[in-house]
This record gives structure tokens, sequence and C-alpha cells, in this order.
């Protein structure tokens, strides 16, 4: 058998190998796009189409893994439009199945990358028919709710997992996050460090999983208020009426650069984009302006954008790798996937991420607060609500 046709027949595809027309087209997505495959990836084929297909899946070297342990499972995922580079959640997915297969070299991780709203039911749909079988399907992202919805309930026997959105299907672990708590922190830094008094945020999308870190944002920015007695402003987002500034869209980074710099010639000098791969012309603008600071949200900016580390104050962050990799061990180990998990202050399924290169400027006794608000979270003291908090 080919290179190519071991590809094909090993994918949900069948036809997308390489050379295929559907291959073609989605190279020049991924050229278009700058999306580019994980150092350290051993990748078989990528196959992308402009319509329905998605990419091929994309297979991780088993090398380098530590151990084989339990049984061996294909943990299969498909992202969200946003690509598995986007310096964001779907990255942060991918990056916790590595980290599962290299501590358990019996777990497989394959992906296919989904580039419009419309591939989500196809994709999954597709690994159903997967060679061999997926022993748990991950999506990734609440937008894919309604898909995994559909095809987990067609489907009761196959072992479904997502990001970001709560299914009441048996067959589906749900990973919510709390990021209210965390975004309510960084709101409350960034309003510490402002030297103009305004910081502003901004979204991809209106959904729960972007609202919940624009309030957090928001309510930190007030407690730090109520504290210090300043009026430091919020702009881009108000709770009270659960509407804002929005991007409409998690790839687009000219408009991510225009809506930071709409943000900055309201006044602000300290920026959030909850948007995914857009933030990364807010990045790239704060960084070449010199006007303004960035607060980045679900990996370490200075880890996943290490090319901004310079302007990222710090990141909100939902530690979705590590609950992709406990899934995916859990799944190895045999054990049974219901309900889902939370991801809190207190059990470190959210955090602000360390202040990397700006460590010197943010004073101590503004740390400190920090700190001791993160503890006042945990224990209670200080509450932190959201119309989109995951129940």
């Amino acid at each position: 058998m080919s290179r190519d046709e071991e590809v094909d027949a090993r994918s949900p595809f069948p036809g997308t190998s390489r050379g295929s027309r559907c291959e073609t087209k989605g190279m020049n997505v991924l050229a278009k796009r700058g999306i580019r495959l994980l150092g350290g990836v051993a990748v078989a084929t990528l196959a992308v189409s402009l319509a329905a297909c998605g990419s091929a899946p994309a297979k991780s070297s088993s090398a380098g893994a530590s151990t084989a342990s339990g049984k061996k499972i294909e943990a299969c995922m498909v992202t969200d439009t946003g690509g598995i580079d986007d310096k964001s959640f779907n990255q942060s997915a991918w990056s916790g199945l590595q980290a599962a297969q290299k501590a358990n070299s019996n777990i497989t991780p394959t992906y296919v990358a989904s580039t419009a709203e419309t591939d989500y039911q196809p994709n999954l749909q597709g690994f159903i028919n997967h060679t061999p079988p997926c022993n748990m399907i991950l999506a990734v992202g609440g937008l894919m709710g309604a898909a995994t919805d559909t095809v987990s309930k067609a489907n009761p026997n196959t072992q479904f997992a997502i990001v970001d959105y709560k299914s009441a299907s048996p067959n589906v672990y749900s990973m919510q996050f709390d990021t209210a708590q965390a975004a309510y922190l960084a709101g409350y830094l960034a309003a510490g460090m402002s030297k103009s008094g305004k910081v502003g945020t901004y979204g991809g999308l209106k959904i729960p999983p972007v609202t919940i870190f624009m309030d957090g944002f928001a309510d930190g920015v007030a407690h730090y208020n109520e504290i210090h007695k300043t009026n430091v402003t919020a702009l881009g987002w108000n709770k009270a009426s659960q509407n804002g500034l929005f991007a409409n869209s998690f790839t687009d980074q000219a408009k991510g650069k225009q809506l930071g710099q709409q943000l900055v010639s309201q006044g602000a000098d300290i920026v959030m984009p909850v948007a995914g791969g857009t933030g990364l012309g807010t990045a790239s603008d704060a960084q070449s302006s010199g006007k303004y600071s960035v607060i980045w949200v679900d990996q370490d900016g200075c880890v996943s954008a290490a090319q901004y580390c310079s302007v990222f104050l710090t990141t909100v962050q939902k530690n979705i790798a590590a609950a992709v990799q406990d899934a995916a061990q859990k799944a190895s180990a045999g054990s049974s996937l219901t309900g889902g998990t939370i991801g809190t202050l207190a059990n470190n399924g959210v955090q602000i991420a360390p202040y990397h290169d700006f460590a010197s400027k943010v004073p101590q006794a503004l740390q400190d607060e920090v700190t001791q608000l993160k503890q006042d979270i945990i224990s209670g003291k200080v509450a932190v609500t959201s119309p989109s908090e995951p129940k």
C-alpha cells in the first residue's frame, strides 16, 4: 500500500489524501491564514476542504512516550474554525492530547480541522467511521454543542467529550470553565496598572464562553474602583445589558488590529481580546505602536504567542490542556467518562498567568492584592457571578 493509500484508508474522509482537490484547496486556506502544525508532531498528511470536509486527520507520533498502560485508544479531536494553531483554545486542547500520549503511549491522538461551522457535524460523524475506531471524540468549543448533541445521540455507544459546553447526552463528557473568576483578577490588575483610567475588552462572538470572560473583567475593574475609590472605566462591555464590542470572528487579525486601535482611541491603555486568533492582530498592533498592553486569554500568551510576550500583562488561562489530558487518560484506563468538570480558581482549572516581562513593572503591593483577591474568591468572601457561568 502506498503512503497516500494508507492515509486514505485511515481517514474518515476517503479521497482526501495527498494530491486531492480537497487538499489543494485546504492548503491554500492554511497558507492564507498562516496556520502551521505544532512543532514536534509527525503528521501523515493534512487535507483541508473549503466546504464540509475540514482537514484529514493528522496523527501525532508516539515517539518519546514514557509508559504504556491501560488499553490502546484513539483520541480523535475536531477543532473549531480557529484551527489547530490558534494560540488559544484549539491549540490548548491538542496540547492536552499530546501530553496524554507523552504520558501513555497507548493513547494515539488524531485531529481534523474545521474551516467553517458547517464542517462540525460532518467532521464529528466522519470520526464515527474512523479506522481504527475512535474511543473518544473530542469537540473543541461551545459552537460545536448542537452538532455534538446530534451526533452523540445518534451514536449512543461512542464516547464523546466537549470543551466549553454542557451536554445533556449521557455519552458526552463536558469540560467547562468558570473563567469569570480568573478574568475578575485580570480586571482588577488592569485597573491597578492603567495610567489612562480606561481599559477595554472585546469578544470574538457573543456567546457564553466569550462573554463570561468579559463579565469577570468588568466586575474586577469595578471591584478595584470600590476598594481604591477610583473611577477606572471598562470599555467594550456592559455587564448589565450584556452588550458590547465583537469582532464576529476568531481568525480575522485585521479586525483585531482595528478593534484594538478603536479602544485605544477611546482612551484604553490595556486591552483584553477574547477572540482567539483575532486577538493576534491586537497584540501585533500593541507591540508595533507601543501605545498599550494586552491581556491574553486561554493559553499563557508568553508560551503560545511568545513573539508578543513583551506586551502581555498576563493571561486569563483556562487549563483546557490539563482537562483534556485527564479525560484521555481516564478513557485509556477504562474509566467511565460521565457528567463533566468545571474548572475554577479553587481546582486550578482557571488562573492568571505569571506576569513575565511585566513582573518588575507590576507594583508588589498590587501583586499582593491580586494574590489575596484570589484567595477571597476561593473562600467565597468575594462573589464572582456571570449569566454565562457554567452550571
